[in-house]
């Protein structure tokens, strides 16, 4: 019998009912790139948080297995016959020794290659859905998830992790401040290949994160202060955008950091509170830009 198949998942519904999953934004408040492996991937060091927007994953009765895309970011995807979603989906039914069938209908709520994890957390949300729908055990969803993509074990956690290795690494943090956060793309898709090769300079040592954790906002961004996001001024040069998406987070009121996640082109700005966060995203606000407001979840 296969590892995956056994009693059914506690609490899931009968097989065939409708359910959805969410996959929120993955946000890397720092990202120290630390070393090289000889197979040319890089090592790394970042915390990893998760926001309160993201996209959402549903799974209905189907013959076979398809899967449509809808929402403000579903152009994005045009022509991709054969996504992330997919091809979890398809791991998981040959690991669990089941017909992959099912109707997958991807609500595309984040923008498309912008260094949030938009489709490592589809990926992710692909393999929680469906072990509900299809009613495997969830125990070896963490090694399929290593196989589909460094960001996706991260995701499938969905809660604050430090990332180490490639990515795959995962440790747990202190609890996290109530902080709030912004999220800003300026509208342009930035590849993240081409951000690394770009990249220059040494590499950097991993952050000293406390034994403690931190007692509010000011504190948590103190630390993050003595950290930086070493794919940022590759991504500036391949991409100026993001410069100035950055600036006009800078300049929100409340504003305590204001940074780039990932390879980009999305920048973040922390502040006091979740509810500053989202007044200060109503200033930020610009034609063609993705902004949000509010805080992190999974903590």
């Amino acid at each position: 019998m296969s590892p995956l198949l056994g009693s059914p998942v506690l609490g899931s519904p009968l097989l065939g009912s409708p359910l959805s999953e969410f996959a929120p934004a993955k946000v890397n408040l720092h990202l120290h790139i630390v070393g090289r492996r000889e197979d040319g991937y890089h090592l790394l060091d970042s915390l990893a948080v998760f926001a309160g927007i993201g996209d959402w994953l549903t799974v209905s009765p189907g013959d076979g297995l398809t899967l449509s895309v809808t929402g403000p970011f579903a152009a994005g995807l045009e022509g991709e016959s054969d996504n992330l979603v997919l091809r979890a989906a398809r791991a998981l039914a040959a690991h669990g020794g089941v017909e992959a069938a099912g109707r997958l209908v991807l609500e595309k709520n984040l923008p498309v290659a912008s260094g949030i994890g938009g489709g490592s957390a589809d990926a992710a949300a692909a393999l929680r859905l469906l072990c509900r729908f299809w009613r495997l055990e969830p125990g070896a969803i963490g090694v399929l998830a290593r196989g589909l993509g460094a960001d996706v074990p991260v995701c499938v956690a969905g809660r604050p992790a430090l990332m180490s290795g490639i990515g795959d690494v995962l440790s747990p943090v202190p609890k996290l401040p109530d902080v709030g956060i912004v999220l800003v793309n300026p509208g342009v898709a930035v590849s993240t290949p081409a951000v690394f090769r770009a990249r220059g300079g040494p590499f950097s040592a991993a952050a000293d994160l406390p034994a403690h954790g931190w007692l509010d906002a000011a504190a948590l961004v103190a630390m993050l202060r003595s950290t930086r996001n070493d794919l940022e001024p590759a991504a500036r040069l391949l991409s100026p955008a993001i410069g100035g998406a950055m600036d006009a987070v800078a300049a929100a009121p409340g504003c305590l950091l204001a940074r780039m996640s990932g390879s980009g082109a999305t920048c973040f700005g922390l502040f006091p509170t979740p509810v500053a966060a989202e007044a200060a995203a109503r200033t930020i606000a610009r034609d063609g830009w993705w902004v949000w407001g509010g805080g992190f979840i999974g903590g």
